[in-house]
């Protein structure tokens, strides 16, 4: 059976969850303008699995309507009961470079209990691409959750301020490999000579990859 635009509607509209996930999936096969359209439904849904497909297609399909875009994610990463939703929705505006929605973002981070949405503020600053995410970002260094602090790192690195050098150097040394290989990685991004005088100093660490990287990364100097 062919996938046609009314054939999903259909589905979206089904009793059965099996059939509204797989019309989400269906989505990614019909003309972007079409599935934002038909996606938007999909983001009302009562399930939240449906929810939360539907709203992880928002970072493409959401370049047909920014503004529009933009209403939907914010009432979502506010008022959406479920933290994964929030959490795409976080994600889908750093995509979109909705940077009109930083405080949306700064506010939730401040507010919310939830460990997964912050994470996912933290790791969407990067590409959101604005400049004021740096103070979020430089607090978020010392968070009590590993997993915000190397999201901290890696969107240091993406934003871009060659101030961040100074704040990853500590980190530089941490005992955690893997924060260490993101801070190569965070590194790399930023460039110039104190990045670069780091990088000199993990070309020996004992860990192979992060070694590795640190070598290719002053290679291309």
């Amino acid at each position: 059976m062919s996938i046609t635009p009314d054939s999903v509607k259909q589905m979206l509209s089904s009793e059965d969850l099996g059939d509204r996930l797989r019309a989400v999936n269906q989505i990614r096969d019909l003309e972007p303008a079409i599935g934002f359209e038909l996606i938007q439904s999909a983001i009302g849904d009562s399930s939240a699995r449906v929810r939360y497909s539907a709203v992880s297609q928002m970072d493409t399909l959401g370049a047909q309507d920014l503004d529009l875009s933009l209403n939907i994610l914010r009432e979502l990463l506010h008022n959406d009961p479920e933290p994964d939703v929030q959490a795409a929705a976080a994600d889908c505006l750093g995509a979109l470079k909705l940077q009109v929605a930083f405080e949306d973002l700064q506010q939730l981070y401040n507010t919310t209990p939830e460990w997964l949405v912050k994470f996912s503020i933290i790791a969407t600053l990067g590409e959101l691409g604005d400049p004021r995410g740096f103070e979020l970002l430089k607090e978020a260094l010392s968070s009590d959750n590993d997993l915000i602090q190397t999201a901290a790192i890696s969107s240091l690195g993406e934003l871009g301020d060659i101030h961040a050098v100074e704040l990853l150097a500590p980190y530089a040394t941490n005992p955690d490999w893997q924060v260490r290989y993101r801070v190569v990685q965070a590194l790399n991004l930023l460039g110039g000579a104190d990045a670069k005088a780091i990088l000199e100093t993990l070309v020996n660490d004992e860990v192979e990859a992060i070694a590795t990287e640190a070598k290719k990364t002053l290679q291309s100097v």
